[in-house]
């Protein structure tokens, strides 16, 4: 299995560098650090914002070529990512809003999928039961509920309980501090990520569920005299599993920057929020590094995935 995993690791690493290249030429090209000053005024120092943009290496009257070669260098050499047109350093910038997506992110995530596989196995045994019509109704209402919408939703909730609690429990604005703060201010937007996790989620398993149980290994295992719940989870179960575990590692992966909308709404200054505001500001390091993180997320998420995949199904461990 080792040899297996290194030969996909190396695939993956190959194409991370090429997303990455791509990523900055495209960066370096349509970003102008220069039209965050205001262009038609005669009386700024033109030239000393040009030096200033030529020392962060985004000034976009030098050559694209010899920006990357400096940016590439750098990386390669000190593992600087470079600067923003405001002079911030971009590693700092990362690494601050990665831990505070982290904190957001993995929580609800491993409650929406471990609670929607849950509910999407126990459903699919449940085929057209009343509990079967209503996890599908409420599972689609969320679905079909924006995400923004939903913490709006939610944050409405939370002022209404509080006045009647007459007690400020939930809190949703910003990160908090300590333990207990944390935790409240993180209820809400975990709960905004995990309802769609679990709707989500839910739908594929069910679908997946059903499937396997009427598959012939299925009833071969019934007619040998396995009792219905040991042929669910030994065989149906687990082998429903198998396109779960690819799915779960990659939209993970994709979560640390694709949970901006919570994030601007709950005021959580994370990777997702830095993602879109980086393209806005012009910051063409910082909307590379995105791009990279973003990369390493998917490589660490396809990773996992042929691991669990491994685990999981025994053809692949035996090939």
């Amino acid at each position: 299995m080792l040899p297996y995993l290194l030969r996909r690791i190396a695939n993956y690493v190959v194409l991370l560098t090429v997303a990455t290249v791509l990523a900055y030429f495209i960066a370096a090209s349509a970003l102008n650090p220069l039209s965050i000053y205001d262009l038609s005024n005669p009386k700024l120092n033109w030239e000393g914002i040009y030096a200033t943009m030529t020392s962060y290496n985004i000034n976009p009257h030098d050559p694209v070529l010899d920006r990357f070669k400096i940016w590439a260098t750098n990386i390669l050499t000190h593992w600087d990512w470079g600067k923003t047109p405001k002079g911030e350093n971009v590693n700092e910038i990362i690494s601050r809003r990665m831990w505070v997506s982290v904190r957001l992110v993995f929580l609800g995530a491993f409650i929406g999928m471990g609670l929607g596989t849950a509910l999407g196995a126990w459903t699919a045994t449940k085929q057209y039961s009343v509990w079967d019509r209503v996890a599908t109704i409420l599972s689609l209402i969320i679905i079909s509920t924006p995400v923004m919408v939903l913490a709006l939703f939610l944050k409405l909730g939370a002022v209404k309980a509080n006045q009647a609690m007459g007690v400020q429990f939930f809190e949703f604005v910003g990160e908090g501090s300590g333990f207990l703060g944390r935790a409240q201010h993180l209820l809400l937007p975990t709960t905004s990520m995990s309802l769609t996790g679990i709707a989500a989620y839910s739908r594929y398993q069910r679908n997946l569920m059903l499937d396997t149980l009427g598959a012939d290994y299925v009833r071969t295992a019934r007619a040998k005299g396995l009792q219905k719940r040991q042929a669910i989870t030994r065989h149906a179960l687990r082998t429903s599993l198998i396109p779960m575990g690819t799915f779960f590692a990659f939209a993970l992966a994709g979560l640390f920057v694709g949970a901006s909308i919570t994030e601007t709404v709950f005021t959580w200054h994370g990777l997702g929020e830095y993602a879109v505001t980086s393209i806005s500001n012009m910051d063409i390091n910082g909307t590379v590094a995105v791009v990279a993180f973003s990369g390493m997320m998917t490589l660490i998420g396809a990773l996992l995935s042929d691991v669990l995949v491994a685990i999981i199904d025994p053809r692949v461990r035996v090939s």
